[in-house]
């Protein structure tokens, strides 16, 4: 009786044992085979980009405004903020006349002329574009930038829009920073109503998100980023600036031509591509031209020392220096700049044509030659010229110019076919081509634009308030 009794509970233990065991084989078939399938199926969360830039930390969602946040803190007025949290609350009537009251005072402003049109737009259909600037890393240029911009911007919704529907502005601080900017891109590409980016400003950060624009299939017009390497990101990547083969070529030319010099040392950012391009292609210019590189020295080294390297420049024989620097050295660049104190010739890259180069260089910087794509002395009298001294009460620089041109080739763009596809499409056709502030732009099948740089020359003058500026240098 006694083992009758027991049959059930020996049963029992066994089904126990085998779920047991197969459960653990269930469990280890899951988590080291992960193909097989399970009974149910989790969804990830939605993955919010993170803040990759450590010296900046700001929340990844507040670099992104059509109004509604403060990207640029400098200087700012009360009415502005004030503008600014009207349009959050979508109080247009109250955001347009702060905003309007804030231009008044301050109307070099083009954050605030950006907001004030979008603010004029208020909740109606629109064409988007967005403009991606570094407004906390390099205030300066993405102030120039947005210039540009804002100016386009105007003049189209004055006119009535694009084919009748207006253009809102949407801004957006990259930091100029290379993870950051393809974050950006990111959420640029999977924003539906942006059909063109304006941007970015340094050619690393350019070449970062590139390939981000180019694989969602969404159009980038860089103004500012001349490395060559730019050329080579595919179909959606353009820019209105020509590249750094360009500036090469005039700088060559006009040391070995204009200036009868033979051999020059080159300075450069190792750790940039803008710098490095332009490095590069200057020393080949130089070279099949006849010239000579006799030595590059970086910027960034560790061991750099102005003083001691225009000292072995100069004990060389060498005849002129040439500043390949980017912005982020252009401290080192103004270093070299004092310690040659006139002895050898100077000619730079478009980063020098900065207006900390007039106020810091001073006398030690009369005579460099810079190479610009544009400079507004060459033709004071155009009507982008006149137009632009008009709405900011001064002279813009060539970074205003090439965004307004990036804004315009959007424009037409967007007035062809107001989609992703469609713009970009109309930018890649071989007729495509506009009379801009800089001349008429058009687009090669790289994406690069094809036009000249310009020669400045650093002169004693009362435009910029420095008490030397940038003038075209002769021919």
């Amino acid at each position: 009786m006694a083992q009758k009794n027991d049959t059930p509970a020996l049963v029992l233990s066994l089904l126990i044992t085998a779920a047991l065991i197969g459960g653990g084989l269930w469990w280890f078939m899951n988590r080291f085979n992960p193909s097989l399938p399970t009974s149910t199926t989790v969804t990830p969360p939605t993955r919010q980009p993170a803040n990759l830039n450590p010296n900046n930390p700001v929340a990844f969602q507040d670099r992104f405004s059509q109004g509604e946040k403060l990207l640029v803190a400098e200087g700012a007025s009360p009415e502005k903020k004030a503008g600014i949290e009207a349009i959050a609350a979508k109080n247009f009537p109250q955001a347009i006349t702060a905003l309007e009251t804030s231009l008044q005072n301050n109307r070099n402003d083009p954050e605030a002329l950006i907001y004030l049109n979008n603010a004029r737009i208020g909740d109606q259909p629109a064409r988007t574009i967005a403009v991606s600037v570094p407004t906390t890393q390099s205030t300066n240029p993405a102030l120039e930038i947005l210039r540009g911009v804002a100016q386009a911007q105007t003049q189209i919704n004055q006119a009535g829009g694009i084919n009748g529907t207006p253009l809102r502005v949407q801004i957006v601080n990259d930091d100029n920073d290379a993870n950051t900017c393809k974050e950006v891109a990111a959420a640029l590409v999977q924003d539906q109503s942006v059909l063109g980016v304006i941007g970015h400003f340094g050619s690393d950060a350019t070449l970062a998100a590139g390939p981000v624009y180019e694989q969602g299939r969404l159009v980038m017009i860089s103004p500012t980023s001349t490395s060559v390497q730019v050329a080579t990101l595919g179909d959606y990547v353009f820019r209105t600036v020509p590249s750094d083969r360009f500036t090469a070529s005039a700088l060559s030319r006009h040391m070995l031509n204009n200036l009868q010099l033979q051999n020059a040392v080159v300075f450069f950012n190792s750790e940039s591509a803008y710098s490095q391009s332009l490095k590069d292609e200057f020393t080949t210019a130089l070279t099949s031209d006849g010239g000579q590189v006799t030595a590059e020295v970086d910027l960034k080294s560790p061991g750099f020392n102005a003083q001691s390297a225009v000292k072995q420049a100069t004990q060389q024989g060498v005849q002129a220096l040439v500043l390949a620097a980017n912005t982020a050295t252009l401290d080192q660049a103004l270093q070299v700049v004092s310690a040659n104190n006139q002895q050898l010739r100077l000619l730079g890259g478009d980063s020098l044509y900065n207006p900390k180069v007039l106020q810091s260089g001073g006398a030690t910087a009369e005579g460099m030659v810079v190479a610009v794509p544009w400079i507004l002395l060459s033709n004071p009298n155009s009507p982008f010229a006149e137009a632009s001294r008009r709405l900011w009460g001064g002279d813009v620089n060539w970074r205003s110019a090439m965004a307004y041109d990036a804004t315009q080739a959007l424009i037409e763009g967007i007035r062809s076919n107001p989609s992703r596809q469609g713009v970009q499409s109309r930018l890649a056709s071989s007729n495509f081509s506009f009379n801009g502030a800089t001349g008429t732009v058009r687009f090669l099948a790289s994406g690069d634009r094809n036009q000249p740089m310009q020669l400045v020359v650093i002169q004693p003058g009362s435009r910029s308030g420095y008490g030397y500026d940038f003038v075209p240098a002769p021919q």
